[in-house]
């Protein structure tokens, strides 16, 4: 268990439970766990989050990063395969945990973090105040529980441990400076700024990026001193080689078109396709040549909607019929 955290962990998002009761932890989460246990609701809101950024990417890929049911790896044998999938998912799930850490300690959740107090200087036209969100402290706590497991000398290791540190990254380069004006009428003659972190829906677009853009690496294998250690290397040297921030990946992904237990592969029968576009979301490439059913469907939405001074809006509830198109 690396970030396809048992269903079972999940639960801290809600109320904490004892360490020793998380199934899967090795001996080094285990002991985070125990000296961090105010953060670890955090951590698991992390992945939480990572999740549905993840499931909102795809929504119209013939992957939609679905879950699984049971006592299982959330993704299944999806991450059993060094594909982009697994590295996205692992990306986008270190953000996460980077995020939502380095978000509570700013409100105050954890006793042990708190606001990144080293910049106070004044600047020009502006001072350091309201809380700067401690990036550093997220993305340790993520780098810590997160790369626990990612310790063995082999290439799965490497490859997740660089798709953690990419999706932890995102976060560091994308915090902004955020600023608040003071004075009669909102007159601005004293601005306070901090360092905030961006909507995570920011990291979820550049991780996608990330995605289309991953980079393919074989597996080298070099003997040293502890015994066979592998490494990864572009497949192709005519390309420019991946940055710290780029995924990696060095294993083909499945076509995802039909279900498949052992990928992890769900296909694509009765997935919704849209009729009108020539991309992957549409029905031609996201029924894989199968065809699509379409059906009619009726949604009340709400119509004439009227401004009453003041202040108000009302409005009326129409029927409106829809065409819905599924994969056969």
């Amino acid at each position: 268990m690396s970030l396809a955290l048992h269903h079972q962990y999940t639960s801290l998002a809600s109320q904490p439970i004892p360490c020793g009761s998380i199934p899967g932890l090795v001996p080094k989460q285990l002991r985070f766990c125990r000296n961090y246990l105010e953060v670890m609701p955090s951590v698991a809101q992390g992945v939480k989050i990572g999740i549905q950024e993840c499931q909102h990417q795809f929504r119209g890929r013939r992957w939609n990063c679905t879950t699984v049911d049971g006592n299982l790896a959330i993704f299944g044998p999806v991450l059993d395969k060094a594909t982009r999938e697994s590295a996205f998912v692992h990306a986008i799930a270190s953000a996460g945990v980077a995020f939502a850490v380095t978000r509570a300690c700013a409100e105050g959740s954890a006793t042990i973090c708190g606001c990144d107090a080293r910049r106070k200087a004044r600047e020009e036209g502006w001072k350091w105040g309201g809380c700067s969100e401690d990036v550093e402290f997220g993305s340790m706590v993520s780098r810590e529980f997160a790369d626990a497991r990612e310790n063995r000398p082999d290439a799965r290791s490497a490859m997740n441990r660089h798709n953690n540190e990419a999706g932890r990254i995102s976060i560091t380069d994308h915090m902004y400076l955020k600023c608040k004006c003071h004075g009669l009428s909102g007159s601005c003659e004293v601005k306070t700024c901090w360092w905030s972190q961006p909507d995570f829906r920011v990291i979820g677009d550049y991780m996608k990026d990330k995605y289309d853009s991953a980079s393919e690496m074989v597996v080298e294998k070099h003997r040293e001193s502890r015994g066979w250690v592998e490494t990864l290397r572009p497949k192709y040297a005519f390309f420019k080689p991946p940055t710290e921030t780029d995924l990696v990946y060095y294993e083909g992904s499945p076509n995802f078109c039909e279900p498949n237990p052992e990928t992890g592969s769900f296909g694509t029968r009765d997935r919704v396709c849209n009729l009108t576009s020539h991309g992957i979301d549409g029905c031609d490439l996201l029924c894989c040549g199968r065809g699509h059913n379409t059906r009619t469907e009726e949604r009340k939405e709400k119509c004439h909607c009227v401004f009453h001074w003041c202040c108000y809006v009302s409005c009326q509830a129409c029927l409106r019929v829809y065409d819905v198109h599924t994969c056969k």
